[in-house]
C-alpha cells in the first residue's frame, strides 16, 4: 500500500497520509469544486489502511477554512477513521486552529461530540 501524498492549491487542501508512522495531515483550504470526488481517494485509502493500521494513528487536521460540502466529507473520512479505532489501536485527532478563530475551533468540538475518536484542540498562536 502506498502513501498517500496530494499537493495543495487554492482551493484543495494538502494531503500528507503516511501508512508506515501512522501519521495523516490534512492542512489548508477546502473549497473544491466537488467535494466527493476530492475526498474519495481519500476514504478509499482510510478503507485500505484499517485492515492494518500503524500501531499508532495521529490525524492532523491544520485548515484555514472549509465550506460546507466539505465538512460533511471531512465528517465522512473521521467515519471511516473509527474502524481504525475498532481494529483496537489507538487513534487521535489532532485539531489545530488559529487562536481567534472560534469558528474552527467550534467546528472541531461539533466532529468532537459525533465521532468515536479522541480530539485534542490545539491552538496555533499566529507568528
Amino acid at each position: 500500500m502506498e502513501n498517500l501524498k496530494i499537493e495543495g492549491t487554492l482551493k484543495t487542501p494538502s494531503i500528507d497520509f503516511d501508512k508506515d508512522s501512522g501519521v495523516l495531515r490534512i492542512s489548508g483550504r477546502s473549497i473544491p469544486e466537488n467535494s466527493i470526488d476530492f475526498y474519495k481517494p481519500l476514504i478509499d485509502w482510510i478503507d485500505r489502511y484499517a485492515l492494518d493500521p500503524a500501531d499508532q494513528t495521529q490525524v492532523h487536521v491544520q485548515l484555514e477554512y472549509f465550506n460546507t460540502s466539505s465538512s460533511k466529507c471531512i465528517l465522512d473520512v473521521f467515519k471511516k477513521l473509527e474502524s481504525v479505532k475498532h481494529s483496537g489501536k489507538p487513534i487521535t485527532v489532532k485539531w489545530h486552529y488559529e487562536e481567534d478563530d472560534e469558528d474552527m475551533l467550534e467546528a472541531g468540538e461539533d466532529y468532537d461530540a459525533i465521532i468515536d475518536i479522541d480530539f485534542e484542540m490545539i491552538v496555533k498562536s499566529e507568528i
